[in-house]
């Protein structure tokens, strides 16, 4: 996120527009959180993970009360516009404040991949980097010990990081909400049928929208025989320094964002599809439905033999 807070300042200062930074999100807003930002306000931010300005979450500003106070303080500030950077929550409160009046761009900032319009979203690539790297030095512990190795990833209710690192990091079992039939006997039986076939080690990647790992370990465990880990990566996925892709594409993002908002345009929101940078309609964009692309999944199974 930082890298594209830092494209929209610095473009906006070239095209000749002052730039305010809200603090905390909606919540920061409806405090009056708001501060001046110069080119060098964001130097040396574009290397750190997470976002300078912070975040938080904001039940006031869900109420059309909050709504209205928000864009009241806007224009109290002179602010003409916002760049929001953020997932489907932070679309309908950009949307809200759009209906009041104020322009508003949203940026698709997620690391679970889960916003439809787009083919890209910041953080992903960093996040999936994270995990690949962690379960690549679990993997090492697991086929020492010939054990399985359960490891749950984050996505809340999408399954894209955990498709990626289970193909990424060679997994035998990857469960995603999207397509998994709570079926343990056949992850059972594929344990038992890999451990015939010579494989000294069974890796499970597990989605945190199935969850239940440390429960599922101890079943798999009981009823293989085979010593059995879970291992929950949790927030350390949502850190660390982002990487190039995330950088590069955020800035661009961030960018666009402003010229968009410079041409009149409003209730937008930027994503990236077939090699391209494009808006839509925040209504459009919310009303998109997304799914795992089921020849990945094919592959992801090929793959497992």
């Amino acid at each position: 996120m930082n890298a594209a807070i830092r494209a929209v300042v610095r473009t906006a200062l070239v095209r000749g527009v002052t730039v305010k930074g809200i603090k905390k999100g909606y919540q920061g807003l409806l405090n009056e959180e708001i501060i001046d930002m110069k080119a060098k306000d964001v130097s040396d931010i574009i290397q750190r993970g997470g976002t300078v300005l912070g975040t938080a979450r904001s039940m006031e500003f869900k109420t059309p009360e909050g709504q209205k106070k928000g864009a009241d303080i806007c224009r109290k500030h002179g602010i003409d516009g916002i760049v929001v950077i953020g997932g489907d929550g932070s679309y309908r409160g950009a949307q809200a404040l759009s209906r009041q009046g104020i322009n508003t761009i949203g940026l698709p900032g997620t690391i679970d991949l889960d916003i439809a319009c787009t083919e890209y979203t910041i953080g992903f690539d960093t996040a999936v980097n994270t995990a690949m790297e962690a379960i690549d030095k679990v993997k090492d512990t697991s086929s020492s010990h010939e054990r399985c190795s359960i490891i749950e990833v984050m996505g809340r209710n999408a399954g894209y990081i955990a498709l990626w690192c289970g193909i990424a990091n060679g997994a035998e079992d990857i469960l995603i909400p999207e397509t998994y039939d709570y079926d343990e006997q056949k992850i059972i039986n594929n344990i038992i049928a890999n451990r015939k076939k010579g494989k000294t080690h069974h890796l499970i990647i597990n989605a945190e929208g199935i969850g239940h790992s440390v429960s599922m370990a101890r079943r798999i465990e009981a009823a293989t025989g085979i010593e059995t880990r879970a291992t929950i990566l949790g927030y350390m996925q949502r850190g660390g320094r982002p990487s190039a892709k995330d950088r590069y594409y955020a800035s661009i993002m961030g960018a666009y964002a402003v010229d968009i908002l410079l041409q009149g345009k409003t209730n937008r929101v930027v994503g990236f599809s077939k090699g391209e940078f494009v808006d839509y309609d925040i209504e459009e964009a919310l009303s998109m439905v997304k799914g795992i692309d089921e020849y990945q999944q094919e592959v992801s199974r090929i793959l497992s033999i």
